[in-house]
Order: structure tokens, then C-alpha cells, then sequence
């Protein structure tokens, strides 16, 4: 008798790699292509509405989004297979976020990341490499966070007065 063999799953990018370029569509219907992000610094995280972690991390990708703008920063935020109404809720709820919102019902692109714990983010470098990682979310990572944010960031950018006065 066999005994059976569990699936292998795809292991996480790890910092220094090039992730899977491809992360579905934003609400717009839009493809979102990493490549098509290079020269930009780009936040991947993978997210649920039952995730109450997920949901404190949103608004601070949401202020570094807003604060830095989108001509040097990305905040992709892709929903780890929930039911559209639960997606599309959040989204409703956090329509000044600014993040580009992805939904992965299938978890298609979540497989591909090796995704297995939420909230699960990848911080990209200006050529579209893994710079950091953080899996799980509290409020005393947040200044560690900041910090890899802001290593990636031109420093035109990092001298910009509403950047410096926040520390973001």
C-alpha cells in the first residue's frame, strides 16, 4: 500500500529573487504586472477580511501609498481567496487607502507566492527584486517596516516635508 504524498507547495520568493510578475486584475479589470513596475518600489501583501492583522496593516500601506505617491511607490493589496462580497467590502471600506486592490478568489496567485500565513508582504527594489519580507502584522514591527520602506526609497522622495514629518 502507498501511503499518500501531500501536495509540495511552492516556496515563498525569497529576498533577492525576482517574484512571479503576475498578480491578476485590479478593480478596474486591469492586469497588474510587476515588470511593468520597474524603477518604482513596490509593496506586495496578501491579505483577508477575517484577518484582523491584515486590517490594522492596510491603512499603513495606505498612508505610505498616499504620502509617497505613486510615481515612486506601489501598495499592492491582494485578497487571499475570500468570496467577491467579502473582497468587495473591504474595498468599499477603504476607498481613501489608495492601494491597488487585487482579488485572488482562486488563489491562484497566492499559490504562487507560497502564501500559507496572513497578512504576508514583500517589499520589491527598484528592479523588481524581493528587498524585505514580513509575514504577520503588530504594531511593534511598524517601525522596522518604516525603515524598509524608506531604504528603498529615492532620497527626493525621503526629503519630501509630508515623508519627513511623518517618519514614513
Amino acid at each position: 500500500m502507498l501511503a499518500a504524498t501531500p501536495a509540495r507547495q511552492t516556496p515563498s520568493p525569497a529576498v533577492g529573487s525576482l517574484p512571479p510578475p503576475l498578480l491578476g486584475r485590479d478593480t478596474s479589470g486591469q492586469a497588474v504586472d510587476l515588470q511593468a513596475l520597474r524603477g518604482k518600489v513596490v509593496i506586495v501583501t496578501f491579505w483577508a477580511s477575517w484577518c484582523a492583522p491584515c486590517r490594522k496593516e492596510l491603512p499603513v500601506l495606505g498612508q505610505f501609498q498616499n504620502l509617497v505617491g505613486r510615481d515612486a511607490l506601489e501598495v499592492i493589496a491582494v485578497n487571499f481567496k475570500e468570496p467577491r462580497a467579502d473582497f468587495q467590502s473591504i474595498v468599499r471600506g477603504n476607498r481613501g487607502l489608495g492601494l491597488t486592490w487585487v482579488h485572488d478568489a482562486r488563489g491562484t496567485t497566492s499559490a504562487a507566492y507560497g502564501i500559507n500565513t496572513l497578512p504576508h508582504m514583500f517589499m520589491l527594489d527598484h528592479d523588481g527584486r524581493v528587498a524585505h519580507v514580513h509575514r504577520g502584522y503588530n504594531e511593534a514591527a511598524l517601525p522596522g517596516i518604516i525603515q524598509n520602506v524608506l531604504s528603498l526609497l529615492p532620497d527626493e522622495v525621503k526629503a519630501r516635508p509630508a515623508v519627513q514629518e511623518t517618519g514614513v
